[in-house]
C-alpha cells in the first residue's frame, strides 16, 4: 500500500476535476489505515456504534461496486459482497475472522473496476438504478462519490485519532 496520495489539479477538465477529487479520497481513507494492524482497524469508533475503519473500507467496496458496476455498467449480477437482505450493515460489521488483506484487496479491485466501467462513457451517460428506475449521469455518480468518501474520511479521521492519537489532512 502506497502513502503517496494525488493531490488534485488546480485547473483541468471536468472530468479530469472530477476523476482527481475522487483518486484523491480514495488515497485518504487508505492513509487514515495505514501501519495499523487488524485488530486496530476493526477497533469502534465509539461504542454502541459497531463503526470501524475496515468496516469503512468494506463499505467503501459495495458503494463502488453499487454505483459503477451496478448502475452504470449495468452489471446486475455483480451482487453485494459484505452485506445481505439478513445482516444489511454486513460491510461495516466486521469479526475477529476479517482481515485487512482482504478488505484492502476487495476495495482496491472495486476501484480498478470502477475505473474499467467508467472508461469509454461520458460523463453524460446514464445508467439506472435497480432499485427505483432512476437514472444517474456519470458526473452524479463521480460526485457523489466524491461525497461519501469526504464524509467517511471524517469518520476515519476521529477513529484513527480515536486509536492512535494521528491526525492529518
Amino acid at each position: 500500500m502506497t502513502s503517496e496520495r494525488p493531490e488534485p489539479p488546480t485547473v483541468s477538465d471536468e472530468r479530469t476535476s472530477l476523476e482527481s477529487w475522487l483518486d484523491y479520497h480514495r488515497a485518504t481513507l487508505a492513509l487514515k489505515c495505514a501501519g495499523l494492524d487488524d485488530r486496530q482497524l476493526r477497533e469502534p469508533s465509539a461504542p454502541p456504534s459497531p463503526l470501524t475503519l475496515m468496516g469503512l473500507v468494506r463499505h467503501m467496496a459495495e458503494v463502488e461496486r453499487g454505483w459503477f458496476r451496478r448502475v452504470l455498467a449495468a452489471e446486475h449480477e455483480a451482487g453485494p459482497i459484505y452485506y445481505s437482505d439478513e445482516d444489511p450493515d454486513g460491510d461495516i460489521h466486521v469479526t475477529e475472522q476479517d482481515t485487512w488483506e482482504e478488505a484492502y484487496a476487495t476495495w482496491q479491485a472495486e476501484i480498478a473496476a470502477a475505473r474499467e466501467a467508467a472508461r469509454g462513457h461520458s460523463l453524460d451517460d446514464r445508467g439506472v438504478h435497480s432499485r427505483d428506475g432512476a437514472e444517474f449521469d456519470l458526473r452524479w455518480i463521480y460526485t457523489h462519490m466524491i461525497e461519501e468518501y469526504a464524509r467517511h474520511n471524517g469518520h476515519a479521521d476521529l477513529i484513527r485519532e480515536r486509536i492512535d492519537g494521528a491526525t492529518g489532512d
